[in-house]
């Protein structure tokens, strides 16, 4: 449930801060006034797509906070838990809108894409926006909120596996078929494997190739480097390192006994003394290991020249020479068992389809239990909204074609006829624009409260009724409150008045600036609000008459 919604420099919003409870929550104001920037708000806390131009004017950022309750929120708990960003029983949503159009965005503190506050916002928050009706006439719109409704969603699952399953074999059995006669190509493959099987292409051969090479290449000045370096470690007369060094440590020992610090003098040179012994043996060894072999070297640089020949024929790096001499194994494998890969992936296409039929039947079967179920609800809803004797029907008509659709077997058509002895027809061909309005909520209102999210917003999607059917939706409105949160953004006073809490957007001038103020109405403020919605800007005592009606007449 949400708590609290706080708003910064958000539009013609300087601050605001609203508190919110169980039950249905109204939000009214002057046409103009901005009531519906707190929906906008809470938009942008979903992750809508960031907008520099909600910044208010003159302002560095907007930033915009909601706090949510989760004792209702099962579903936003586990997400949280899961992502390792959980605290407790509450959930602060944060987010940043910079003027030059970047944002960010936090959830408990901590930084997150808009993604995952889309994601997360999901399980919290769903928002009715007063051009949801428009969306409705979408065919795929009708089809997603018939599968919502019914809980489809492993049903559906299945349909999408099998159906990417059949698409996958179909796209490999169209890419050997294209090929046509593919002696040519294995021809070619042939050949190249041929020149490619002898050589050793394995990284730690090819790195061992290399240092052999320059090993000999630079035989000659290693043999004499290493002879030089012996001669001045232990092998020349004159004067060498291991002599010069054993020198030292008899000068040391000599009076070693008159100065302790030259213990550790002495070990030093004892150390330094078996270092150069064992560097005089590791030369004598190379010494022995190299010599002057030109035939060697000579098939050395011939093996290296054909390695750099046939990377540059094939375009690769000579470290690439391996993975082309397996891709051009596999594909070679693929295409001389070409025939027995076609009747594979007939088999397998075969295979998907009929996983896909039977996956796509019991979706069916769902489907057409649903749609019968929420068309004989918003039947009973319609009528109580004014439109006397209308008949609402979801029709399931079979997909034209043969392959396997990810969305199932049938199309969904939501259909209306108005008046009595009329034939049904699309939604989306004869419904007016009043018409549209009630049955979109009368469709919402069915379907509603079948998940598990536990706050509902609606921006004034009672627009185009007025009356009695007002009364009804505000009733309707307010019986949802009492299984979930309800907030509802509204001009009339017949649905204003079902609100259990009410809050009033009004316009302010600050310093010559049109600015929205937020309030929270008591009981008196609330007559005064409802008489102004009743009543135009000349309220009297009439206005406020009918107001105080209209709340005590509430459940």
């Amino acid at each position: 449930m949400l708590t609290r919604l706080a708003i910064a420099d958000f539009a013609v919003v300087r601050a605001a801060e609203l508190a919110f409870g169980p039950g249905m929550t109204v939000i009214s104001g002057e046409t103009g006034a901005g009531k519906s920037l707190l929906v906008d708000a809470l938009g942008f806390l979903c992750g809508q797509r960031a907008d520099a131009g909600v910044v208010r004017h003159g302002a560095e950022r907007a930033e915009l906070a909601a706090e949510f309750a989760l004792g209702d929120a099962a579903a936003a708990r586990t997400w949280l838990a899961e992502q390792e960003m959980d605290e407790g029983d509450d959930c602060q949503l944060r987010r940043v809108l910079r003027a030059d159009g970047g944002s960010k965005a936090w959830i408990n503190g901590r930084l997150v894409t808009a993604s995952q506050l889309a994601e997360l916002a999901a399980l919290l928050v769903e928002i009715h926006g007063q051009h949801a009706q428009q969306a409705l006439l979408s065919r795929g719109a009708q089809r997603s909120l018939l599968d919502d409704y019914g809980r489809h969603g492993a049903l559906l699952d299945d349909v999408a596996a099998t159906a990417r399953r059949w698409q996958t074999a179909r796209d490999a059995l169209d890419e050997l078929n294209r090929r046509g006669d593919v002696g040519d190509r294995i021809e070619l493959l042939r050949h190249q494997l041929q020149e490619l099987e002898p050589e050793t292409l394995e990284v730690d051969s090819l790195k061992a190739l290399d240092a052999d090479h320059r090993r000999h290449a630079h035989a000659a000045e290693l043999i004499a480097a290493q002879a030089e370096a012996r001669e001045w470690l232990a092998e020349s007369d004159e004067a060498n390192a291991l002599a010069l060094l054993q020198r030292a440590r008899e000068s040391i020992a000599r009076v070693i006994d008159h100065e302790p610090r030259l213990q550790e003098v002495a070990a030093m040179l004892e150390s330094a003394a078996i270092s150069l012994d064992e560097a005089a043996d590791t030369l004598a060894r190379l010494g022995d290991d190299l010599d002057i072999d030109p035939e060697h070297l000579q098939a050395l640089e011939q093996r290296l020249q054909r390695l750099h020949g046939l990377a540059r024929k094939h375009r690769v790096g000579v470290d690439d020479l391996a993975g082309l001499r397996e891709r051009v194994s596999e594909e070679l494998a693929m295409l001389e068992n070409a025939g027995a890969r076609i009747a594979d992936l007939v088999a397998e296409i075969d295979a998907a389809n009929i996983a896909w039929q039977a996956a796509a039947g019991k979706l069916s079967k769902a489907r057409r239990k649903a749609a019968k179920q929420l068309g004989e609800a918003t039947v009973a809803l319609i009528r109580e909204l004014g439109m006397g004797e209308a008949d609402f029907q979801i029709a399931l008509e079979p997909e034209a074609g043969i392959e396997p659709n990810p969305h199932g077997a049938e199309r969904v058509e939501f259909l209306i006829a108005a008046n009595p002895g009329q034939p049904p027809r699309a939604l989306r061909k004869v419904a007016s624009g009043g018409e549209l309005s009630r049955i979109s909520l009368a469709i919402e209102v069915a379907a509603l409260g079948i998940d598990t999210v536990p706050t509902m917003v609606f921006d004034e999607v009672d627009s185009g009724i007025s009356g009695a059917v007002a009364d009804v939706v505000g009733r309707k409105l307010r019986a949802l409150g009492s299984r979930c949160q309800v907030m509802c953004v509204t001009h009339l006073p017949q649905v204003a008045a079902q609100g259990h809490a009410h809050w009033r957007v009004r316009k302010a001038s600050d310093e010559g600036v049109t600015m929205s103020a937020v309030e929270q109405l008591d009981d008196a403020g609330r007559v005064e609000e409802l008489a102004r919605l009743l009543g135009g800007a000349n309220v009297g005592e009439a206005a406020r008459g009918a107001a105080r009606s209209l709340l005590a007449d509430t459940d």
